[in-house]
């Protein structure tokens, strides 16, 4: 397993150049008798494959989620962004996470985000707030570490960007930050905090999405209405599907 990481761009430049790097890195793979996979869990017990994802918001030259005199440099422009993704998070689940292996990969555990929380450089929080280096007023940014590299790119990073810019725009309160181990805490402090669960099956993800008007507003009713109905064939087809492991764990004893 191996850590890939991109130079920054624009939003569509950045979804071409995951979906360049993803065919490059496959065919250099094929050439040398090996399979590059970018499946989200492809191996039961070990960590699966991520998509963490950095967003940041410039005017002009300026970055609007920096700002020298607020504590870890984050404006209060990259706290309602953030608090945009936090609200949305569940109903976007289904386009950053679209397959049913994406959800295998959401369990405790294995280092992916499950909660919907947010800290700074907490690595168990969906969102989490690179730490801020002197000098690098450009690099303050925000880190959405939900989406895997099995999804459409260019529908994740619009979900994402419209769920954050959401925020701004209707001035959402933010949650304080959870500074601890979220895995850790007993459902009931989880529950005192607020804190959601992001959906647990791509099912669960599909009712949220099918209710969500901002991924309506973000992709469109046309592409939403059909990728959604991509999404229950594949939902359908697996729920129909007799597994190894009900073979295995069942058919001996029942």
């Amino acid at each position: 397993q191996h850590e890939i990481d991109l130079q920054y761009s624009d939003a569509l430049t950045m979804a071409d150049n995951v979906m360049t790097a993803k065919l490059v890195i496959k065919e250099l793979a094929q050439l040398r008798g090996a399979y590059a996979s970018f499946m989200p869990k492809p191996i039961s017990g070990a960590n699966g494959s991520g998509m963490h994802t950095h967003q940041s918001l410039f005017q002009g030259n300026s970055n609007a989620f920096s700002d020298p005199d607020e504590e870890h440099h984050l404006s209060l422009i990259g706290k309602r962004f953030i608090a945009g993704l936090i609200r949305h998070a569940p109903e976007i689940t289904l386009v950053t996470n679209q397959w049913v292996n994406s959800y295998k990969r959401l369990v405790p555990g294995f280092e992916a985000p499950m909660y919907v929380s947010w800290a700074h450089t907490n690595r168990s929080d969906l969102v989490r707030v690179p730490a801020y280096k002197p000098g690098y007023e450009s690099s303050v940014r925000i880190e959405y570490r939900a989406p895997d590299p099995a999804c459409n790119p260019y529908l994740a990073f619009s979900a994402m960007l419209m769920a954050g810019l959401k925020g701004i725009e209707e001035e959402y309160p933010v949650p304080p930050p959870v500074e601890g181990n979220v895995f850790a805490m007993p459902p009931e402090q989880r529950q005192a905090r607020g804190i959601r669960s992001l959906p647990a099956s791509l099912g669960e993800a599909i009712s949220l999405a099918q209710e969500s008007e901002l991924l309506r507003e973000a992709l469109g009713e046309h592409i939403l209405n059909s990728f959604i109905q991509n999404k229950k064939i594949e939902w359908e087809e697996y729920r129909a599907t007799v597994t190894d492991y009900e073979v295995s764990r069942y058919l001996p004893i029942l």
